[in-house]
């Protein structure tokens, strides 16, 4: 449920109680309509909340009082795009109901001032229901001494014997999506963890196997040849339409197979309704289907400017089995690219153009294996984890017609050791942002906005593969200040770190017997 629809049931409410709905009930409602309003900008939902022209004090940092009408107190909430977060999250800690008055406290977090204030309200029960008639704030430092300011960040499992999962979304805070490479797609419930498998789902997903490298001789090196290699396949991201409450579509990345079992990256979308998907149609296939097993990609994201990002692996493991061209800097191959679509797969016309003989959609090339993609919560700009080889692990930022080397240019080693692919002369590169000098093996990651951790704001997560890395990288702007690497006792492969709508922080598990695992703040 987004806050567009909590925010239209809280003004339903505030129109006319349902009858016999209790004090309690409608109290809560009125007050959710008080915050729904002041955190995300809805100037409206704050003024119905009070009794019209209620007097207010708010709080100054001198011994003075300082007081404003609740419709100018309203007004302040009207200078925002309203739907947008507004740095603050509110929370209801007490409720006393007497006859017909009520008194309730809530509590008010402003990591970015450093602040926390306690909103005190005073509600009376009049003919048109419950409003607010009173309010005062007091505020005191956040956090109160220098050991609050520690995060001290601890692990909660919340669901387990997952299928290696690999990507999560949230549609409320209790209801979510979780996609399992060697599983299915599940609708779970986070508060009664009850699991649903979504229906309608394609049926060509490829799934884990053994492979006779011997059978296929120029797509492994020869140093595989009669070896069988796992193969690594399945559900991969999942990403719901940026206006979802009124285009309900589900879109998933996943690798396809043919019926000679080769495979390929494939987008879909499809309407989805409760737990069954519906409408389901191909926007992006990225092949030719071969046997090679690894660097899929299949990272996505939408984009401030509403279009689709996807980013395609070279599948190639092995240097060795790149053509004198190599694939990612082939502009007639979709392998190795970063795509922008528009959301039902139709091509920007201000794409880049890369040449009548480039792929459609063409966004970005020179990618190896690409599976992270953010948005940055204040600049819009879009990073990317990239995998190296043998070290070479890259953070990016996208840029349109932004060729960003592989495999001309990298920080790793190659692992075909006498691998030396002839560069053409003329060519630019992306650099990227940050390099790590081990190998972390980067997958999806995400800028942290929750509350639960104020001196992290702003800051990028990225979980690794290798060692179970989990990393807190400290930005300005688009250069790397600092980093710190969370979790060090307590490594598990991770594959992906998601917040819910309230900013709370998740991580996925890449085991056998994966986990869902909440982070939260012991000194919070």
């Amino acid at each position: 449920m987004t806050r567009h629809i909590i925010l239209g049931a809280l003004m339903l409410l505030s129109i006319g109680r349902t009858y016999g709905q209790s004090d309690e009930a409608q109290i809560r409602a009125t007050i959710q309509q008080f915050i729904v309003g002041t955190e995300y900008n809805y100037p409206d939902s704050v003024a119905s909340s009070f009794y019209p022209d209620t007097r207010m004090f708010l709080y100054t940092p001198a011994d003075t009082v300082w007081t404003v009408s609740s419709d100018t107190y309203a007004s302040w909430y009207g200078r925002r795009e309203p739907g947008t977060r507004n740095a603050r999250y509110s929370s209801l800690v007490s409720l006393d109901i007497v006859n017909t008055v009520a008194y309730a406290k809530v509590q008010v977090d402003i990591p970015s001032f450093g602040n926390r204030y306690s909103d005190l309200l005073l509600l009376k029960k009049l003919p048109e229901g419950w409003k607010i008639v009173a309010k005062a704030t007091s505020a005191e430092p956040l956090p109160k001494t220098p050991q609050e300011w520690d995060s001290r960040p601890v692990q909660e499992t919340v669901l387990w014997d997952l299928k290696k999962p690999w990507s999560m979304v949230f549609l409320s805070e209790e209801e979510a999506l979780i996609a399992e490479k060697d599983g299915t797609i599940l609708l779970v419930n986070l508060t009664t963890n009850s699991r649903t498998p979504l229906e309608g789902l394609p049926t060509d997903v490829g799934r884990a196997k053994e492979i006779d490298t011997l059978k296929y001789p120029g797509e492994f090196h020869p140093n595989l040849h009669g070896m069988t290699q796992s193969f690594n396949a399945g559900w991969f991201q999942l990403l719901l339409h940026p206006d979802f409450e009124n285009e309900p579509y589900l879109y998933i990345s996943y690798v396809a197979e043919d019926e000679e079992r080769a495979s390929a990256l494939k987008v879909i979308r499809g309407k989805l309704e409760g737990n069954q998907l519906s409408d389901v149609e191909t926007l992006l296939l990225a092949g030719p289907f071969t046997h090679g097993l690894f660097h899929y990609g299949g990272g996505m994201v939408f984009g401030r400017d509403g279009k689709l990002y996807i980013t395609t692996g070279e599948r190639n493991f092995y240097e060795y089995n790149n053509p004198p061209l190599p694939t990612a800097q082939n502009l007639a191959d979709p392998r190795g690219k970063v795509f922008r679509l528009n959301p039902d797969g139709s091509i920007p016309k201000d794409n880049p153009d890369f040449g009548p003989e480039a792929v459609p959609g063409l966004y970005g090339l020179g990618i190896r294996a690409a599976q992270g993609l953010a948005l940055h919560p204040a600049t819009g700009d879009i990073w990317m984890s990239e995998h190296g080889t043998h070290q070479g692990d890259e953070l990016n930022v996208l840029q349109g017609g932004g060729n960003y080397g592989w495999p001309y240019r990298t920080t790793g080693r190659y692992r075909t050791d006498d691998y030396d692919p002839q560069e053409p002369e003329g060519l630019e590169y992306v650099d990227p942002v940050h390099v790590w000098n081990q190998t972390v093996a980067p997958t999806g990651l995400a800028f942290y906005t929750g509350r639960e951790f104020p001196q992290w704001q702003g800051d990028l997560l990225v979980p690794g593969l290798s060692q179970g890395n989990l990393w807190r990288i400290r930005l300005e702007g688009s250069t790397v200040v600092g980093q710190e690497e969370l979790f060090v006792d307590q490594r598990t492969r991770l594959r992906k770190v998601i917040l819910s709508p309230r900013g709370v922080l998740y991580l996925l598990t890449d085991e056998e017997e994966g986990r869902l695992i909440r982070v939260v703040n012991k000194n919070f």
